[in-house]
């Protein structure tokens, strides 16, 4: 049969046909997948040692002959010991494996084998235990030992030895794998060719090869990540938008009749917005506010003068939920608003929401009110975006969590006017406490508005480090809190179990707390597993007070307000970046009840105690990011799978030097081409992974 970078795994061999399901867990269904399955780790067995030179507890390799193996059973332990003498030209040494009887019908006496592993020290001799073995070749050529040996993330019972055999087969396709990055960037950057890189990632000749390879493949993801906004940045500069004049008058009597005053920031924010707004080219402006520190106000601004242009606004937000919550919030803030000749209108559509100023409307007849400027603005999820909707003279696009959102979505969102030639203004808001270094690498084009400040009537969350000892105390405090009416969220790292980590989980402490700690409560499970229409109602249920706990992956992270729910326990809390355990905090202390966050953490060393503390003694999100940039990584700030961040397989926000190089080259491909004509390789790679950049 002749192989393809589509050839399923199971058609490579007899050991691919008996692991496909279990490889499917992990992603690899081709040929194509196991090629781009990277090691995340690398063991060094390159260095052969003689067997006289071996010290205790040091990690070798050595190349010897088997001269005993044989089984023996421990009825203590009950388990098969597997026990030998190999020897080299200068000694000898025992070998010791547990449970793996198969090895005497593997291995003979009299086989040249490479062993690597951990020498040991027994009451009397030196020992090698457990060693990774592989039978010398004629060639040389070895896989798991004698080299440095490729450590794959795998899934239970999918070994290590398996999954390098498959990747080492798949290997011969390489070629196949066409190098998409034009050759004058690879030349200008000094980069291996895509195949070499492939194969060096794996199955590296040395260290030296091994970072070339990393390099490469660094670059690789930069670079697509990059060159998403300099296309965005050229449609930018090319295009036109509606200039949105500032009405001074009506805004002040908007702000003066806010039940709250609006903190510094808000002002300033605000400001740079309508600023913005006025001009005839797009903006491109980034929100960056702490939780509850009223980015929707200073949006409602900018909405509100858009209006007062005859112009219309657009709120997209990743979920129904949160749209809703918008939608309610923006209304209370325009309630008593008028524009000069009439009401402003506000509506919703989602997929279970279709409403026009409070009352129960039709999809049509949203559809056909924007579409003639009925609807001054609209709040939704992706529905927005849909082919059948159609905007009479869009000026504005708020997006919530924007890294939610894609470039192509807002280029979609762009093409929703009438007037095609003009683009709306953009303004992306995030509760995520992104440093300023950060930032500007991902958004390099965008222009940055930041809230620091929190409003003076919010109460600080009272955040404690729970010990083991104080659990039972930590309970009570939660069944106090809900016997005053209030509720509580219980935060877990995993959704099931895992024996290996010994994290807790969603569904072992949902049971544990529905079982034994709070059997007479209704408590929710949420989860990113479930389906959203269940996610839905499992909020809306918890925001109406019928379930009392709500027991939740990071997926609550970015959620709505519950006024009403004033206690948080975070589980294996040390598991979190700190910003990430700021935005679980900030599901609680929306209401007007003291709200109280309760850290519990499965390993209290020291740097663990040192990293929750940050949390209680920091003045805002923002120093706890710094911090967390500092002491975690970009990654840990984001949250793994939760956050919508670039998810890198290889290349981390870190690598500021090949940023600057992928940013570069970016810049210089779009400035000369930015259709990608010259470089049909390179646009087929985009299109292919659905980059958000369609280029047609």
């Amino acid at each position: 049969m002749k192989l393809s970078l589509d050839t399923p795994v199971a058609a490579i061999t007899q050991v691919g046909r008996v692991s496909s399901n279990k490889l499917k867990k992990i992603g690899i269904q081709n040929i194509r997948d196991l090629i781009f399955y990277y090691p995340f780790r690398y063991e060094d067995f390159s260095q052969i040692s003689n067997i006289e030179d071996l010290q205790p507890f040091t990690t070798v390799t050595v190349k010897a002959k088997i001269e005993l193996l044989s089984n023996r059973r421990s009825w203590k332990k009950h388990r098969t010991i597997t026990e030998g003498l190999i020897a080299d030209r200068t000694g000898s040494i025992k070998v010791i494996w547990f449970n793996q009887p198969f090895l005497t019908k593997v291995l003979r006496v009299g086989d040249e084998v490479y062993f690597s592993g951990k020498v040991n020290l027994d009451p009397h001799n030196l020992q090698l235990v457990n060693p990774v073995y592989e039978k010398a070749k004629a060639s040389g050529e070895t896989i798991h030992t004698a080299r440095l040996v490729p450590i794959y993330p795998v899934t239970e019972k999918l070994t290590q030895k398996q999954i390098r055999f498959l990747i080492k087969m798949a290997l011969n396709q390489v070629d196949e794998v066409r190098d998409w990055l034009p050759q004058a960037v690879r030349d200008e950057n000094n980069l291996l060719s895509l195949a070499r890189a492939l194969v060096q990632i794996h199955f590296p000749e040395d260290k030296k090869k091994l970072d070339e390879a990393i390099r490469r493949l660094k670059f690789d993801e930069l670079f697509l990540f990059l060159i998403q906004f300099q296309t965005v940045k050229h449609d930018l500069n090319r295009a036109k938008a509606v200039s949105v004049k500032f009405r001074e008058q009506e805004t002040k009597d908007f702000v003066s009749h806010l039940p709250f005053t609006l903190t510094d920031d808000q002002r300033k924010a605000a400001w740079q917005i309508l600023q913005d707004l006025q001009k005839s080219s797009p903006m491109n402006r980034l929100l960056e506010g702490d939780v509850g520190s009223g980015k929707t106000v200073v949006a409602a601004m900018a909405i509100y003068n858009a209006a007062l242009n005859y112009c219309q606004s657009v709120l997209m937000a990743p979920t129904e939920i949160l749209a809703i919550q918008h939608f309610k919030n923006l209304r209370k803030l325009f309630q008593d608003i008028k524009l000069s000749d009439k009401e402003l209108n506000v509506a919703i559509l989602t997929r279970s929401n279709q409403i026009i100023n409070g009352e129960q409307a039709t999809k049509n007849k949203i559809l056909s009110q924007l579409r003639r400027g009925k609807i001054d603005f609209i709040v939704g999820t992706h529905a927005l975006i849909q082919e059948s909707i159609e905007f009479h003279n869009l000026a504005l696009a708020v997006i919530d969590e924007q890294h939610r959102f894609g470039v192509e979505q807002r280029k979609l969102l762009s093409q929703k006017g009438l007037n095609k030639d003009f683009m709306p203004h953009f303004l992306s808001m995030t509760a995520t406490p992104i440093p300023r270094s950060l930032a500007l690498t991902l958004y390099g084009d965008l222009d940055l508005s930041v809230i620091r400040q929190l409003p003076k009537e919010r109460k600080k969350i009272i955040t404690q480090v729970i010990e083991p000892t104080q659990r039972q105390w930590c309970y009570d405090f939660i069944r106090q809190q809900i016997n005053q009416g209030r509720q509580a969220f219980v935060i877990c790292p995993l959704i099931d179990p895992s024996d290996k980590l010994g994290i807790k989980s969603v569904n072992e402490e949902y049971k544990k707390l529905k079982e034994q700690i709070f059997p007479d409560l209704n408590i929710e499970v949420l989860h990113g597993k479930l389906k959203s229409a269940d996610k839905e109602k499992i909020m809306v249920d918890f925001l109406a007070n019928r379930s009392q706990i709500l027991v939740a992956t990071s997926v609550i992270e970015v959620g709505i307000d519950v006024p009403n729910a004033s206690v948080m326990l975070i589980e294996g809390a040390e598991r979190f970046g700190l910003a990430q355990l700021h935005q679980f905090r900030g599901r609680v202390g929306r209401g007007q009840y003291q709200s109280y966050c309760f850290l519990a953490a499965d390993k209290f060393s020291l740097k663990t105690q040192k990293r929750l503390q940050a949390l209680i003694t920091a003045k805002d999100a923002f120093e706890l990011a710094e911090l967390d940039l500092d002491l975690r990584g970009p990654g840990e700030i984001f949250g793994v799978s939760q956050s919508g961040w670039p998810e890198f397989k290889i290349a981390s926000l870190f690598d500021q030097p090949i940023i600057s190089l992928a940013r570069s080259a970016a810049q210089e491909i779009i400035k000369h081409d930015p259709l990608l004509n010259k470089y049909p390789f390179l646009k087929e790679k985009i299109n292919e992974l659905n980059l958000e950049v369609h280029l047609e």
